[in-house]
């Protein structure tokens, strides 16, 4: 019976054209072999199963071989070859750091070091996870490393180049070993099954190599197990069942629920999960990593970052379609906050089933939000509210103007009459056979219109009241025309000047003004003509209202329909005596109540900034 070779030794690769996913460092040998600029000493850094110790035995090989081929590869014929792949090299020597640690390990190499090779021309040595040297043993190698034989080369091999000191890093050529891509893993494994007659489905060597993390000696143990498991035909089903590996379809079946807003069958299908001894940690992750893959797949740019056999990726673009791009944002952020939070929860179950229903009721939140917004679109501007008091019934209709009719003089009414401030405004006059007059459309048709009252009836009718005229400016801009766009604006009468006052008050407070606040607290009176007399209590207060006069009054116009208005002040003398403001009154007011105060400021000689 033949002893069985487990793939990761039978297809080791021999030379630097069959190594995998480090093309960047087999070319940079192959040009230094083919230049002769060979370091005295290479160091080869990156993760577990990526080839470090592969490409070192290729370089000793190779730079031995006495008839190397016109790729600079070795030509596996002459007896340097023979000998290395009989494993009966004298040029070549491995040393394995984890367990020959000590100085004593490193002095024999240095004695070995001094003795030249009987045949070929460089002696090489392999130090595997040379980081796992003593300080003592690094310090003890220094000197040979930095000046080595012409004949001797070192190549160091580790998985940790932080725990290597600075002055052996110095001293060496460093190679930074990358992890190989799925897609190169995959390809590999094909070519094996190939070789050895093995039926493979793509999905199935795609997932092997998604498990192998980037390590084609871990990508090479799982096809071995695999196919002890399922012979000489290899499925997806076989290795998910083997690896322990939850499906994608799961994730696709949890995702249309989602999105459907199912959120009872998708706690169902996240039962289904547990029941079949997958964790809820290693689910909810899964999931994350499904929505990261479904918003690749929205941009054609990203598609490529998704490693996944061309079926699957099928599936995850006809998903993707389904899915906006809102969603899978919020999903992948819930997703991520369930994954941080996962271990710090006592009920780890409840926890993830609170996930899924907040993912569940992520589309009826974005239609919400979406509804909303277009109502919002489509609601009309509000109309304006009208003056209060005003009687709609009351206001008299403004005739077109035709190119006939002649320009309006200063003499002539205007459009919309404003009564003045203190007096009620007319009733609108009755039509009457004689002010009615034929006015003539420009259809041609004729229709009665009521004649509108000109200024001197209204001033007539003014009189009794002995109201100041103000004289109109042609051109000028008037109270009156100042508010009558002012919804708020009101007749001049004192209940509406309380109203105004107190809206004053209420805007120094929205500014968090204390002193006007306290201005519009004062005792005020209201004379005749519009004249008001307040009464402030410092001269704080006064300045305060010197500054803000004319705020207060433009203020109280646009709410008064545009009343003439006179503020007069006076500071009470007896406030301001009997209430300190300044620092050098707050001082005295305080000594005069506690005479030991002025007795302590001149015992100990203090002097006041005031």
């Amino acid at each position: 019976m033949e002893k069985f070779i487990v793939s990761a030794r039978k297809y080791r690769p021999t030379t630097f054209e069959s190594v995998v996913g480090q093309g960047h460092i087999t070319t940079t040998l192959k040009n230094a072999i083919k230049s002769n600029h060979l370091a005295q000493a290479f160091l080869f850094c990156g993760p577990r199963g990526v080839g470090k110790t592969t490409n070192a035995r290729i370089l000793a090989k190779t730079i031995n071989c006495t008839n190397l081929t016109e790729d600079t590869e070795a030509c596996d014929q002459c007896e340097s070859c023979k000998a290395f792949n009989n494993n009966a090299s004298f040029n070549i020597h491995e040393l394995d750091a984890a367990s020959n640690n000590s100085v004593d390990d490193i002095r024999n190499l240095v004695e070995q070091v001094r003795y030249a090779p009987q045949s070929g021309k460089y002696k090489v040595y392999i130090i595997d996870e040379v980081h796992m040297l003593s300080n003592q043993a690094f310090n003890a190698f220094l000197k040979t490393l930095e000046e080595p034989p012409s004949y001797a080369i070192f190549i160091l091999a580790t998985t940790e180049k932080h725990k290597i000191i600075p002055t052996i890093l110095s001293r060496c050529q460093i190679f930074d070993f990358n992890r190989i891509g799925v897609k190169d893993i995959a390809t590999h494994l094909a070519n094996i099954a190939l070789k050895e007659s093995i039926e493979t489905e793509a999905e199935a060597l795609h997932l092997i190599a998604q498990k192998a993390d980037g390590a084609l000696r871990d990508a090479l143990s799982i096809f071995d197990l695999i196919v002890t498991f399922a012979g000489n035909k290899v499925g997806y089903k076989d290795v998910i069942d083997n690896l322990h590996i939850l499906d994608y379809d799961y994730y696709f079946r949890a995702t249309d629920m989602l999105l459907k807003e199912d959120m009872p069958n998708s706690l169902l299908l996240f039962d289904e999960i547990l029941r079949k001894g997958f964790d809820g940690h290693h689910f909810i992750v899964g999931l994350a990593e499904h929505f990261r893959n479904l918003m690749v797949c929205k941009d054609s740019a990203t598609v490529s970052l998704l490693d996944v056999a061309d079926g699957v990726r099928m599936k995850y673009a006809e998903q993707a379609n389904q899915a906006n791009l809102s969603f899978l944002l919020t999903a992948l952020n819930l997703a991520s906050e369930c994954d941080r939070n996962f271990k710090a929860s006592k009920n780890q179950r409840l926890h993830v089933e609170l996930a899924l229903m907040k993912l569940a009721s992520i589309p009826a939140a974005l239609n919400l939000a979406q509804h909303q917004e277009t109502e919002k679109k489509k609601k009309p501007l509000a109309p304006r509210p009208q003056a209060s008091g005003a009687n709609p019934s009351a206001q008299v209709p403004t005739p077109k103007s035709t190119p006939a009719q002649p320009a309006q003089t200063q003499n002539q009414a205007p459009a919309t009459p404003v009564a003045p401030p203190s007096v009620p405004k007319p009733p609108a006059p009755q039509a009457s056979p004689a002010r009615s007059q034929p006015v003539q459309q420009g259809g041609g048709s004729m229709r009665s219109t009521t004649r509108l009252p000109s200024l001197n009836e209204l001033r007539q009718q003014a009189q009794p009241t002995q109201q100041p005229e103000r004289p109109a400016t042609q051109g000028a801009t008037t109270p009156e025309t100042e508010v009558a766009d002012n919804p708020n604006s009101t007749s001049f009468t004192p209940e509406n000047f309380d109203r105004a006052w107190e809206g004053f008050r209420n805007e120094m407070v929205k500014q968090e003004n204390m002193i006007g606040l306290g201005v519009m607290k004062q005792p005020y009176k209201l004379g005749e003509n519009g004249v008001v007399k307040i009464t402030l209590s410092n001269s704080l207060q006064e300045n305060f209202l010197e500054n803000f006069r004319s705020e207060l009054i433009g203020f109280l116009r646009k709410r008064l329909g545009g009343a003439q208005i006179r503020i007069e002040t006076e500071v009470s003398k007896e406030q301001a005596s009997s209430r300190p403001y300044t620092p050098r009154e707050r001082f005295n007011h305080m000594a005069k109540k506690q005479p030991a105060l002025a007795e302590l400021q001149k015992r100990l000689g203090l002097e006041t900034e005031f």
